[in-house]
């Protein structure tokens, strides 16, 4: 398939210059890295109606978000000018910067996001209520980067005409997205290898006595980990969840497939959630989804919808429009969590991904995907480790050599036509990982440890890195847009609470017959 991507390079090397954006989750914390329980800073407007600084699950954890951007570079610029201007305003507190949390309090202490008096907004709140309930809030602290990615239209289109395919065009996009996806969730192992970040936890973050009973070791007082994992937040202790690991099984064949495994859970009543609802409104419904949201997983299917309609009912109706990959964690060396050497590889991958063959996901497949993770999340660094390749036995280092290889053709073709990323030097410092483990973020993280708890790593480099930020401060210009955006936002969302709406339970029935109506249309395909 190195032949389509010559072609399409040949008629405009513009094609191969992917949409990306970023968006990075973080916590405040207190100067000596204790979780803040203050409100949303006032000045960073409001977190319903910000584009670009709004809250995931608590009070607490800021979502900066880029827009969509041409180039990595200007992705990467565009975070950081978000993080110098909340850096600027904070005062007492500081980022954190790892996805495993800060020192926490007790879970029922964990403030929940507060949107404001409007049914979105209270329906953002209560689908955070339920996520508490669900899983408990100290496992919604954890924090991550989000990578969007697109190809251009005119990439499709020359695609399309290289393939010689018949089928509508927004039928192509779809099935070929999907194709990128079941590839990029086989070979999702190598990515946590090569940037999990989340090799120990404080002890704040398990309940008594659950260090030993998740097999954790002890690494000090305050500190536990195990020697060679890479990416705990992908394992048991954060999103894999056991709940969603026994009752969800979304499949990946054709969007058809994806949204109607998506509808059906979020359609079908779950016994263990039904217990919460004598209570009061206290989340969106009791199935075994909220909503797509609740869906943790490594890459998903996305698309922007406008208010007033679900992503679902977006996707079916027009189609993928850009894939989010959503196992990556925060790297804590790096000031904004996220670096050009971490997103050239993915592009490639990515790449990778769509140009060779897609095998249909079957159970076995999927058992092996789910395996492999867990191999990996929890000893990936183990020399002699093994993953299941399709049924046969591989190690790491083959499978991951096998792999490097053929990203090289991919590698040289976008250094020669996608300018201002050197691609190839990327590849390289990601083959060094595969030959020594060592040279791996998580490796690099416990090598850190040694005399320090990971509280103390983690807050020496948000001290480090909010020194950073403060010494570059935004110039005038940049600085009154991010104020005018935040005051744009206050505006917004006043008008919003102040107009007339259904009552809240009326509103959430609304919400639940959308769901309804997409799963009642699949299941007649």
């Amino acid at each position: 398939m190195l032949d389509a991507l010559k072609a399409i390079a040949q008629l405009d090397s513009s094609l191969l210059c992917f949409r990306k954006g970023l968006e990075r989750e973080t916590l405040r914390t207190s100067s000596d890295g204790h979780l803040a329980i203050t409100d949303h800073p006032s000045f960073l407007g409001s977190k319903l109606c910000h584009p670009r600084i709004t809250t995931d699950f608590s009070e607490s954890q800021l979502e900066l978000i880029t827009p969509v951007c041409d180039t990595t570079e200007d992705a990467l610029n565009q975070l950081t000018n978000i993080h110098r201007f909340v850096c600027a305003g904070l005062q007492n507190e500081i980022l954190w910067p790892a996805s495993m949390p800060c020192s926490l309090p007790s879970d029922e202490d964990i403030p929940i996001a507060h949107y404001g008096n409007s049914n979105l907004a209270r329906l953002k709140e209560t689908y955070r209520s339920g996520l508490g309930y669900r899983y408990g809030r100290t496992m919604q602290t954890i924090c991550a980067i989000h990578y969007n990615f697109s190809f251009r239209d005119s990439f499709w289109d020359a695609l399309y005409k290289y393939e010689n395919a018949t089928e509508i065009k927004r039928d192509f996009r779809n099935r070929r997205y999907f194709d990128l996806m079941r590839n990029f969730r086989r070979l999702s192992w190598l990515p946590t290898y090569l940037f999990g970040a989340s090799p120990a936890v404080s002890d704040s973050f398990l309940d008594d006595g659950e260090g030993k009973d998740k097999d954790l070791r002890r690494l000090d007082a305050t500190t536990w980990y195990l020697p060679k994992a890479t990416s705990l937040r992908n394992g048991g202790l954060g999103y894999q969840s056991a709940t969603q690991s026994g009752l969800l099984n979304i499949c990946y064949n054709s969007l058809d497939n994806y949204l109607h495994t998506l509808a059906e859970a979020i359609c079908t009543k779950h016994e263990d959630y039904d217990q919460f609802t004598d209570t009061g409104i206290i989340q969106v419904n009791s199935n075994v989804l909220q909503s797509e949201a609740e869906f943790y997983t490594s890459i998903r299917a996305k698309r922007v919808p406008p208010p007033g309609r679900s992503l679902l009912h977006v996707l079916q109706q027009d189609g993928v429009e850009y894939i989010e990959v959503r196992l990556l964690d925060v790297n804590p060396y790096a000031a904004i969590g996220i670096d050009a050497e971490t997103i050239n590889f993915l592009d490639m991958l990515l790449l990778h991904n769509l140009l060779n063959p897609s095998p249909f996901h079957d159970d076995s497949l999927c058992a092996a995907v789910e395996t492999n993770m867990k191999t990996v999340v929890y000893g990936g660094r183990n020399s002699d480790v093994e993953l299941n390749d399709r049924g046969k036995k591989c190690s790491l280092r083959d499978w991951g050599r096998s792999i490097m290889n053929e990203l090289k053709g991919i590698a040289n073709i976008l250094d020669q036509y996608a300018g201002g990323s050197n691609f190839s030097d990327s590849l390289e410092k990601q083959q060094q990982k595969i030959e020594n483990p060592e040279l791996t973020t998580s490796a690099k993280m416990l090598a850190d440890m040694q005399g320090r708890s990971f509280h103390e790593l983690i807050l020496m480099l948000a001290q480090e890195q909010q020194s950073v930020f403060l010494s570059k401060p935004l110039e005038r210009a940049e600085q009154d847009y991010f104020s005018e955006l935040a005051q744009a936002s206050i505006d917004t969302q006043r008008d919003e609470d102040a107009k007339k709406e259904l009552p809240f339970p009326m509103y959430l029935d609304e919400v639940q017959r959308d769901y309804e109506a997409i799963y009642h249309s699949l299941l007649s395909k």
